[in-house]
């Protein structure tokens, strides 16, 4: 993957990034992964946080396209976006198999 010189790739990991730049998103993405797919209440009875707040990082977690939500009234189930999983690994991947060559000193 050409990543050095690709602006929309690194637009999609910016986003990626910014999404899972939180601990509680972190959480909220591994507490998913164990169980393919649950309901809004089961996260918040997880997270001792409110409501209000467990939702917001839902909602930045599916802006970044990492979860999706199916309403199913008058509950909202949620799972991680495979698709967008899968690309968030190749991005990843692709930045930190950068090469890096150690010079004499930072910024030298």
């Amino acid at each position: 993957m050409k990543f050095n010189d690709d602006l929309e790739k690194q637009i999609q990991l910016a986003k990626i990034a910014k999404a899972i730049g939180h601990p509680t998103r972190i959480a909220i993405l591994l507490f998913l992964k164990e169980r393919n797919s649950c309901y809004f209440g089961s996260i918040h009875e997880e997270l001792p946080i409110a409501k209000a707040t467990v939702s917001q990082h839902l909602k930045e977690l599916k802006e970044s396209g990492l979860i999706q939500g199916e309403v199913i009234p008058p509950k909202v189930k949620y799972c991680i976006n495979p698709e967008q999983w899968k690309l968030a690994q190749e991005l990843f991947g692709a930045l930190l198999e950068l090469n890096y060559s150690e010079k004499s000193g930072c910024c030298s």
